[in-house]
């Protein structure tokens, strides 16, 4: 039997995913890069939605690498059918609110009964239970209740945050990363369980620096914030209207940006004396914007200042870094790919 290449470490795991929008099918293409076989029940005719926000059936980068079966999940041909794939699976992905799935006859109940070895992967915003549980909601609403989305304001400006990426890409990874667990314990134990991965869950874990950053007083509290108010972590536009940003959090980095600024009167030192923040933000404002944004790419791009340029999604696309590791692919049709992740190779490479 050959060896399969490391860059598959899924290739065993055959999933059954239940065609929603959004983050449900994002978690099964997080599979399927990495090797796992997803077959994908869709409806016989798209919601109009997924044609204007996953492109039509034979341009959906979302579908990439799965195998596609149509049914009619509203007849009960349709949902034996499904039970049967369901039968030779080692987890399922379904991105309904709570009941729509037990409505149709294909709960965990059902599927337990045809596959008790199944692992149920369930994709909500607000989670199976929980006065939300059956409330409508996308990704800025979810960011917003874990209170997380406050952090990224400056006082007396509204929250932004990129949009589908922090909400709906995070809960994808975290039911990703509970249908691995329990497939693990289920080959063992032969007995699945239901994953219930919801987003607010997923996000309000990973804000858990964040928590240890607020407990020691550096954001959401009355003293200025290294991450709102401090002059070395922040966006600064440039003379052509670009922005670039610095991030040098730790003094030995701070020290680097200074010197390459030309800013030797200012001590590394006292670089978290708050008061001396608000002059210092108002220099490092006047210098940036001085120049253009190439200029400051020239001086300190690749440095340990903790510096990158704010890049465009066209400009992303063709930076040297991400082209030598191969992050972005743009198709013929204009559309663009993303390199699956994380990346894997030999442990032993010399064999």
């Amino acid at each position: 039997m050959s060896e399969q290449a490391p860059e598959n470490p899924l290739h065993t795991l055959r999933v059954i995913e239940f065609e929603g929008i959004g983050p449900g099918p994002l978690a099964g293409l997080m599979l399927a890069n990495l090797g796992a076989q997803v077959t994908v029940i869709t409806r016989p005719t798209p919601l109009k939605i997924m044609q204007e926000f996953g492109g039509d059936a034979g341009n959906n980068p979302l579908r990439q690498n799965k195998r596609i079966v149509a049914l009619d999940l509203k007849t009960a041909a349709g949902v034996e059918q499904a039970l049967e794939l369901v039968a030779g699976a080692d987890a399922l992905v379904e991105a309904n609110r709570p009941g729509v799935m037990e409505r149709l006859g294909l709960g965990p109940g059902e599927c337990a009964a045809r596959n008790p070895r199944l692992v149920y992967g369930r994709m909500t915003g607000w989670g199976q239970t929980g006065p939300l549980a059956q409330s409508a909601g996308h990704d800025l609403n979810y960011l917003a209740l874990t209170g997380l989305l406050s952090l990224s304001a400056r006082s007396g400006q509204a929250p932004i945050a990129a949009p589908t990426v922090m909400g709906d890409a995070t809960g994808s990874l975290g039911l990703c990363f509970g249908i691995v667990s329990a497939v693990l314990d289920a080959r063992i134990s032969g007995q699945g369980r239901v994953v219930d991965a919801a987003i607010v869950d997923v996000v309000a874990m990973l804000g858990t620096i964040v928590q240890l950053a607020r407990a020691s007083g550096q954001i959401d509290g009355v003293e200025p914030s290294p991450f709102h108010d401090s002059p070395f972590y922040d966006s600064y536009i440039c003379a052509d209207g670009r922005f670039i940003t610095v991030g040098a959090l730790e003094t030995q980095f701070y020290a680097i940006l200074l010197a390459k600024l030309g800013l030797t009167d200012v001590d590394p030192a006292s670089q978290y004396d708050r008061k001396q923040w608000p002059a210092l933000k108002a220099r490092f404002a006047e210098l940036f914007a001085s120049h253009p944004r190439d200029h400051w790419c020239e001086i300190l791009e690749g440095s340990d200042a903790c510096f990158t340029p704010v890049l465009s999604i066209a400009e992303a696309v063709n930076h040297v870094h991400n082209k030598a590791r191969g992050i972005y692919k743009e198709t013929p049709s204009g559309l663009i790919e993303t390199a699956p992740a994380p990346r894997f190779s030999a442990l032993n490479p010399t064999r």
